[in-house]
């Protein structure tokens, strides 16, 4: 199935069409609200992982994992497969599934679990992304950005706790950071390209074009 063209995978050079105006639907497109749920989310943990909320109990992130980033981030999984959107589809609803997990993880499992068992959850992550990052080649920059800097993420957060490594985890936080931000552009690019109908935020072409 081809991937849609939405707004969210327009390049600069015509303007930003609505998902409307592409594919015959009767929903907004759900993209720019799945991307805000996933940048949120990650930016709470990765605050965490980075050591900029030592002040606080580090679990601020659970709840949103559950109703943001879990809950809302596989209900736009849920209607981008309304939308015929395969990649938004499948990207959406795992990570809306990994946010749901990892939150259970910590709240059932974690008082009895490693720190590997974790480096474990990350790198079959890290495996699904990989080929999700070199398919969003085929969509634009902005969302080819968010897999890379994700991909970075998962990797030096799974080094870091295979090795139980402290910095090279604090390293992960501060990619997982720059995640959350390219993840809150091209949610802020989605919305306001497709209210305008044009490109208001850029979001690049895509790097290759099969």
């Amino acid at each position: 199935m081809p991937l849609r063209r939405n707004q969210l995978s327009t390049t600069e050079d015509a303007p930003a069409p609505t998902a409307v105006s592409v594919v015959s639907t009767s929903i907004a497109d759900p993209a720019p609200l799945g991307l805000a749920a996933f940048a949120l989310t990650t930016f709470l943990l990765s605050a965490v992982n980075a050591g900029w909320a030592n002040n606080t109990s580090g679990l601020s992130w659970i709840g949103y994992a559950l109703a943001y980033g879990g809950l809302a981030q596989l209900l736009a999984g849920m209607w981008e497969f309304r939308n015929r959107n395969v990649f938004g589809a499948t990207a959406f609803s795992t990570y809306g599934a990994f946010w749901i997990g990892l939150a259970l993880w910590v709240l059932l499992a974690h008082a009895s679990a490693g720190q590997k068992d974790l480096g474990w959850i990350l790198l079959a992550f890290a495996i699904f992304n990989t080929y999700m990052m070199i398919f969003a080649t085929q969509l634009n920059m902005a969302v080819f950005g968010v897999f890379l800097t994700l991909e970075l993420t998962e990797i030096f957060l799974f080094i870091g706790a295979f090795a139980a490594n402290a910095n090279v985890g604090k390293v992960g936080g501060y990619l997982g950071i720059i995640t959350a931000l390219v993840a809150w552009y091209t949610s802020a690019a989605g919305v306001i390209n497709g209210m305008k109908g044009r490109v208001v935020l850029p979001v690049g072409k895509p790097l290759f074009n099969l």
